[in-house]
């Protein structure tokens, strides 16, 4: 059973991919991300058809170890059912994070800046975002920049985690912690 720290992180992720905020993730919401994604890049045509690619390999990924009842939408309470199920995936967790590090890192340099990482969160957030505090605690070397090793790290803590002190608790930006 998923704890309210989950719950609430795992929420606020889920809620910024819900495009029309519905309860609901289809594959339209997936679709919207990724123009709101793209809107705040560099457009480049093979980058682009990569992105897409990615996220909507993500919303498949998503589909089927999330969609119980199989009606092609996923609930919240069905995310926290495979979140349960996390510390058993780690071929999932990994996956997902090579191909989100690669959708991040836009000019494909093997690292993901500061900028990078800004446009990652105004992307999921829909609106500009400052993440000169929240980039620090991610940088784990202080180098300014994420490894992949770092990324999967990160991206592991906060799918599979349920510790608030873990530097991947923040990999989706800030939001507010349960209290008690």
């Amino acid at each position: 059973m998923s704890t309210e720290f989950q719950r609430r992180k795992i929420a606020g992720v889920f809620n910024a991919m819900d495009a029309n905020s519905d309860g609901l993730l289809e594959q339209a919401d997936f679709e919207a991300l990724t123009e709101r994604w793209l809107a705040v890049r560099d457009r480049e045509p093979e980058r682009d058809a990569r992105l897409k690619a990615i996220m909507m390999g993500w919303w498949d990924t998503l589909l089927h170890t999330s969609d119980v009842n199989r009606d092609h939408k996923v609930t919240l309470d069905e995310v926290l059912l495979v979140v349960d199920r996390l510390h058993a995936m780690a071929d999932v967790i990994a996956g997902t994070a090579r191909a989100m590090f690669e959708a991040i890192d836009e000019n494909g340099d093997g690292e993901i800046s500061g900028d990078e990482y800004r446009r990652l969160i105004e992307a999921w957030s829909g609106k500009r975002v400052n993440t000169d505090e929240v980039f620090p605690l991610l940088d784990s070397d202080g180098d300014g920049r994420l490894s992949k090793a770092e990324f999967a790290e990160l991206w592991t803590e906060f799918w599979a985690g349920d510790d608030p002190e873990a530097r991947g608790t923040w990999v989706f930006g800030r939001f507010e912690l349960p209290v008690g």
